[in-house]
């Protein structure tokens, strides 16, 4: 091949190449030299921003702004609906004086207590139905007409029954959550693969092998995704339940605000319901993600 004499210390270079470019430089033709000046890597950049988790918070924050300026020219009258600022001091004010935390406390012992009893009795009676056909003969048609009730109509029974304490509240919490959770494990164990258990048994798996390799796996994403409907409906019906006959608890505090006309500390409490409900599905969702990338 023909090549044009280079000075002495380099290297030959064919006839036509493009001709070498010292280091640290970049050539003009190259593609990415247009990263500084051209509109590219906007595009990228602006793209990965509507992609990212700060675009989901765009619209709530502009709900947000626009609600303030309302406020503030006067056109959303502050009797009816006051300024977020009004609400976040309101807040402020209740978490100073202890009354929004000791609200919290109760409010979230009774959850708790209620999504325990609910759970317990929803996983016996999913896995006493899902495995058992004469179980699903006994236990299952006075369930299904129990569900058809809504629960929240039930209140006036359980005042009779249980009397105006704790009880009502707790079981009613109860009440709701046994049904997703219920209807899902139960779901969860019918839809397992038959041919799962014929390899279980042909190796001989035990009772643990058959639970933790076999019966937990194909009923934990329908059980989990129960469970997050058990925790809606945990909060909503806590919100009912503390609003008759209660004496503390976020509530309480919302219908005594009532009784004294105080909007902002009435926005406060549902702001609260709206945040921990939010918080718990997030964490189980996190729950959901480490649990089921073991099984993948």
């Amino acid at each position: 091949m023909t090549t044009l004499l280079e000075p002495a210390g380099t290297a030959a270079r064919p006839v036509g190449a493009p001709e070498p470019v010292p280091a640290g430089r970049r050539r003009v033709d190259d593609p990415g030299s247009r990263s500084a000046g051209g509109d590219a890597p906007r595009r990228t950049l602006a793209s990965r921003l509507w992609h990212s988790p700060i675009a989901r918070w765009l619209s709530p924050i502009a709900i947000v702004v626009l609600w303030q300026l309302g406020s503030f020219f006067g056109l959303i009258p502050e009797r009816i609906l006051p300024a977020p600022q009004l609400i976040a001091e309101s807040g402020w004010d209740l978490i100073r004086s202890g009354e929004l935390g000791d609200a919290l406390v109760v409010s979230t012992w009774r959850v708790v207590q209620g999504l325990a009893l609910g759970i317990a009795a929803g996983l016996l009676a999913g896995i006493a139905v899902g495995g058992s056909r004469l179980a699903d003969y006994i236990l299952d048609p006075p369930l299904q007409m129990l569900r058809a009730l809504p629960h929240l109509g039930l209140i006036p029974l359980f005042i009779l029954w249980f009397g105006i304490g704790e009880a009502p509240k707790v079981l009613l919490i109860a009440l709701g959550v046994f049904f997703p959770i219920y209807l899902t494990v139960a779901a969860g164990i019918r839809q397992i693969d038959p041919k799962l258990e014929e390899v279980a048994t042909v190796f001989g798996f035990s009772r643990r092998q058959r639970l933790v390799d076999v019966i937990l796996p194909s009923v934990a994403p329908q059980a989990l995704v129960g469970l997050r409907q058990a925790l809606a409906i945990a909060w909503l019906t806590l919100i009912v339940a503390e609003q008759l006959n209660a004496t503390s608890g976020l509530g309480f505090l919302i219908m005594n605000a009532r009784d004294f006309l105080q909007v902002d500390v009435i926005l406060v409490g549902l702001v609260v319901y709206a945040l921990l409900g939010v918080f718990t599905d997030s964490l189980v969702r996190a729950l959901e993600r480490r649990a089921l990338r073991h099984y993948h």
